[in-house]
């Protein structure tokens, strides 16, 4: 028995730090939104004996329990009770330190799998709890729903409709953002003179990021770069997801979104992700 799911990306419509709780955590409020590029989960369940054989497309992405996913599917034998032989596999599209939920993503997709593959033993309610143990993000994407509004560490979650869907260019430089490390330079962070961080309004909502400010002020390519995109002819809006690196450029359509891509191209060179996608899937 196997299975073979899309593990979508996602990026924050908006991302406010309200304050640093007593946990050492930031209480937030975001809304989340997954976008059409995805990584693809594989699981199966192999005939005999236990444990995870596991393999991923990405070289130098951990192979052990420093992976979400094997973390994922072990903390989902435990929680119900059971011991299998697994098969696991990440094909990889999604660049990780990105700020687009990857590998939150994928411990979720194969909580989806090895529930389905082992008869659904566990509610969406445990299947939830169990994610919010794993991350931040994680609970989001065991949603059927293509947004939710986070709330506490951001592992509280509520489904919303987007007014309308969104056409997007996402662009990640060749460098990755720590997330924990731009929570710890948040509290003490500045804004930087001549950059736009203020609220972008629209039918979407209004975009703020308050993590642009502290990585902001270390990568400076990421404050140049969203300067460049507000700039360009066809682009709504721009911010950037999560901690980062990743910016999106909220666009007017599509075909202007493959001419920001191209653009981009030519300014970050080949060594950028860049991808021209859609809101929801």
């Amino acid at each position: 028995m196997k299975l073979e799911l899309d593990s979508p990306a996602k990026i924050n419509l908006w991302l406010r730090i309200l304050a640093r709780r007593e946990d050492g955590f930031h209480e937030v409020q975001t809304r989340l939104c997954k976008v059409a590029v995805a990584d693809t989960v594989m699981l199966e369940r192999r005939a005999s004996g236990t444990g995870v054989e596991f393999t991923c497309s990405e070289p130098g992405l951990p192979l052990d329990d420093a992976n979400l996913a094997v973390r994922a599917l072990k903390a989902f034998e435990q929680r119900a009770g059971i011991q299998l032989a697994w098969r696991l596999h990440l094909e990889k599209r999604l660049p990780a330190g990105a700020g687009l939920g990857g590998g939150s993503g994928n411990a979720a997709t194969v909580l989806r799998a090895a529930n389905e593959l082992t008869g659904r033993p566990l509610e969406l309610t445990d299947l939830l709890d169990l994610a919010a143990g794993m991350g931040a993000d994680v609970p989001f994407f065991l949603l059927d729903t293509p947004a939710a509004d986070g709330s506490g560490r951001g592992e509280q979650v509520t489904p919303v409709a987007l007014a309308q869907p969104l056409f997007l260019v996402l662009l990640k430089p060749a460098f990755p953002v720590p997330t924990p490390w731009a929570y710890r330079q948040w509290a003490g962070s500045r804004e930087l003179p001549g950059i736009c961080y203020a609220p972008q309004p629209g039918p979407w909502g209004v975009l703020e990021n308050s993590l642009e400010r502290p990585v902001f002020e270390k990568y400076r390519l990421l404050p140049t770069l969203k300067t460049w995109l507000l700039e360009q002819p066809g682009v709504l809006a721009a911010l950037m997801s999560g901690s980062g690196s990743t910016l999106f450029a909220v666009i007017r359509d599509e075909a202007a979104g493959h001419g920001l891509a191209v653009a981009a191209r030519e300014w970050l060179g080949d060594s950028a992700w860049i991808q021209v996608t859609r809101s929801g899937v």
